[in-house]
């Protein structure tokens, strides 16, 4: 293979989520860089954590979308190789699955000198609508909430270690936490559909790490919103709220007529973005679960936190169990 020959260029299309009436859409265009997720050696594992974040974007170039009834919509990327597309369309739920899940198809309009396109120019992205049986939506963390990363070990090493040396079949959920989201997902009822989003800090790089980690460990399937990477170095502007708390805001204007259940670890800042959030929608936060972590001083901050705090139920959980008992009590699940 000749050192000069050019990746082949893909479309990722991230799991996103819309109504009946907005088509919702997000993703990336980028060069292939043949990403082993089953890798499990240490140079392996090392090389594909930089070929995550080396990436080779392709910018400002012009794809087509095209719904399952032919209808055609176009996006730009940006200087990132990102694309976002929003339509007011009618009646997308006639396009979706049993699940409520509808599936579009991407290409490149324009061909890319010296570079082969990927699955004959044919990509695939979808976008949940959620089902009108959903008596809530959940909207649940990943690091250190179903999924160890170490996020409050020191000097975060742990966290590193995590996400460069380990591969998703040597990731382990938190004990019980996919069979919890799955009563969420089934509700009270057992047939109710309800929503799950998952959230995170993490940038958009690891998505596919991710996605493969939720799908391998029978997690409930829903978007995943994640952050670009170039945010996590970009200087804000002191009032601006986190990437995360703008996505959970945003799935809140976009359904409001659901009630949400959030879910998030007490470990970093999830429960000073889930209070503030529960302050602003106070008849929309069901309950907010918090798994504990071992850091007595963060506990301590956390505890102090929710002392006198009444705007909705809050619980912290040592275990998946604990949350289980505290939702059926509620009317959650069966």
């Amino acid at each position: 293979m000749s050192w000069f020959k050019k990746d082949p260029l893909q479309i990722i299309a991230f799991q996103s989520y819309g109504t009946t009436s907005h088509f919702f859409a997000r993703g990336r265009a980028l060069e292939d860089e043949s990403i082993d997720l089953e890798a499990k050696f240490f140079w392996q594992l090392l090389f594909n954590s930089w070929k995550r974040f080396e990436t080779d974007e392709i910018k400002h170039t012009i794809l087509d979308l095209k719904l399952p009834n032919d209808k055609l919509l176009e996006t730009t990327t940006d200087g990132n190789g990102y694309f976002k597309v929003e339509a007011n369309l009618k009646d997308l739920e006639a396009s979706t699955d049993d699940d409520g899940w509808l599936r579009f198809q991407l290409a490149y309009r324009d061909a890319h000198k010296g570079h082969v396109i990927q699955n004959n120019n044919q990509f695939f992205g979808e976008l949940l609508i959620p089902s009108t049986k959903a008596d809530f939506g959940v909207i649940s963390d990943i690091d250190d909430t179903i999924l160890h990363t170490g996020v409050v070990s020191l000097l975060k090493w742990r966290l590193i270690y995590n996400s460069i040396f380990k591969n998703t079949k040597s990731r382990i959920p938190l004990e019980g936490s996919a069979d919890f989201y799955h009563k969420l997902h089934r509700g009270a009822s057992g047939k109710n559909a309800n929503p799950i989003f998952y959230v995170s800090h993490s940038p958009w790089n690891l998505y596919c790490y991710l996605e493969l980690f939720l799908k391998r460990n029978d997690f409930p399937k829903g978007p995943i919103l994640l952050r670009s990477f170039s945010d996590l170095f970009r200087k804000k502007p002191q009032d601006e709220k986190p990437q995360k708390q703008k996505e959970i805001v945003n799935l809140l204007n976009t359904y409001p007529d659901l009630s949400f259940i959030l879910i998030g670890d007490s470990g970093e800042h999830d429960p000073d973005i889930y209070m503030e959030i529960a302050e602003k929608f106070p008849d929309r936060i069901a309950a907010i679960y918090l798994r504990s972590v071992k850091h007595k001083k963060k506990m301590l901050r956390v505890n102090s936190l929710l002392e006198d705090y009444k705007t909705t139920m809050v619980l912290m959980v040592e275990s998946s169990a604990e949350a289980i008992e505290h939702a059926r009590a509620h009317g959650f699940i069966a």
